[in-house]
């Protein structure tokens, strides 16, 4: 993101904005150095290089925008940051165009025999003829980069000795409070763009 989204608490109101003003938007008093009762924080944009995101799934919007329309594209990101993912000329690995995503960690970084094993899980998995466009089509509703993403981690699952996950589950527990924390973010960014400060009632 352009510009970093602060946040300062005063008159009993979270009060978010681009730059720290003089005065508190919402009482008129003076706000700068001592005034405040806790130091501004800078909020972290949702939004991370998914080159530098070794394990992870990513999510990236084709047009970079992630608006409510935009199209989203899945991978899953090597312990490089090589991202593998499936598209209608068949499995891609992009060491570049990730630099703009939403990236979820999928390997916790104690697990480092898994993490040893990551890469070799993908390449076999990425080689099996269900990705090879000759023998199966990339099909948008049922056999799609989402298909991959999913059908890869359970099958890390799998060899882990864990049970599988159903679509409906790890779209509810990995994906949607995700995109809902980017959904808020880029709500809140605009809202700053167009009215400098917005006020959420601490009470």
């Amino acid at each position: 993101m352009e510009r970093s989204v602060l946040c300062f608490s005063h008159c009993d109101s979270n009060i978010f904005c681009f730059q720290l003003p003089a005065e508190c938007p919402s009482c008129g008093e003076e706000v700068g150095g001592h005034h405040l009762q806790e130091a501004p924080v800078s909020l972290p944009p949702p939004f991370t290089d998914g080159h530098k995101s070794s394990c992870c799934l990513l999510i990236t919007a084709v047009d970079r925008d992630f608006s409510d329309s935009s199209e989203l594209h899945t991978g899953i990101s090597d312990t490089s940051g090589v991202v593998y993912n499936y598209t209608c000329a068949g499995v891609l690995r992009d060491t570049s165009g990730w630099q703009h995503c939403v990236s979820i960690p999928l390997v916790r970084p104690d697990r480092f025999s898994l993490l040893a094993q990551w890469d070799q899980y993908l390449q076999t998995f990425s080689s099996k003829p269900m990705w090879d466009t000759t023998w199966h089509s990339f099909h948008a509703d049922n056999h799609n980069c989402f298909s991959f993403c999913l059908q890869f981690i359970n099958s890390v699952m799998q060899a882990e000795g864990r049970q599988p996950l159903s679509q409906e589950v790890f779209i509810q527990t990995f994906i949607l409070p995700r995109m809902t924390r980017v959904s808020k973010f880029l709500r809140l960014y605009a809202h700053l763009h167009a009215h400098q400060y917005y006020l959420e009632d601490r009470r």
